[in-house]
C-alpha cells in the first residue's frame, strides 16, 4: 500500500530504530513508548490487519508471536512484557498495518493498548 507507513518503514522509506529484520518481518522501537521497553513487530507482507489475515497467513502469524519471547528478552524484558495486537477503528488500531506491540521493563509503567 502505498501511502502505508509501515511499508515506508520497510522500504526504508523512513527510517527507524531496528529490534530485529529478516525477509519476512521487521521488529523497530514504537516512536512514542507506552514503557520502557516497547517495540513492534510487523509482517512485511501488507495485511491491514488481524482480522484480514486468511489461513496462508497463519505460518507468518506464527513465526512473529514465536519471535516475541525472544525479542522481548533480547530487549531487556527479563521480568515479563505484554502483548498486544490493536485490530480495527473499535480496537485501537491506528496504522491499517498488522502489527504486534510488544511492552516491558521495570514497573510502573501505563497499561495502555
Amino acid at each position: 500500500m502505498q501511502d502505508c507507513i509501515f511499508c515506508k518503514i520497510i522500504k526504508g522509506e523512513i527510517p527507524c530504530k531496528k529490534v530485529y529484520e529478516d525477509e519476512d518481518v521487521l521488529a523497530f522501537h514504537d516512536i512514542n513508548p507506552s514503557a520502557p521497553i516497547h517495540f513492534l513487530l510487523i509482517p512485511k507482507k501488507h495485511l491491514v490487519s488481524l482480522a484480514e489475515a486468511q489461513p496462508e497467513d497463519t505460518p507468518l502469524l506464527g513465526k512473529m508471536l514465536a519471535l516475541v519471547p525472544q525479542l522481548a528478552k533480547e530487549q531487556g524484558c527479563q521480568n515479563g512484557f505484554r502483548v498486544v495486537i490493536n485490530t480495527g477503528r473499535d480496537g485501537g488500531q491506528e496504522v491499517g498495518h498488522l502489527h504486534i506491540h510488544v511492552m516491558g521493563g521495570p514497573q510502573p509503567w501505563p497499561r495502555r493498548s
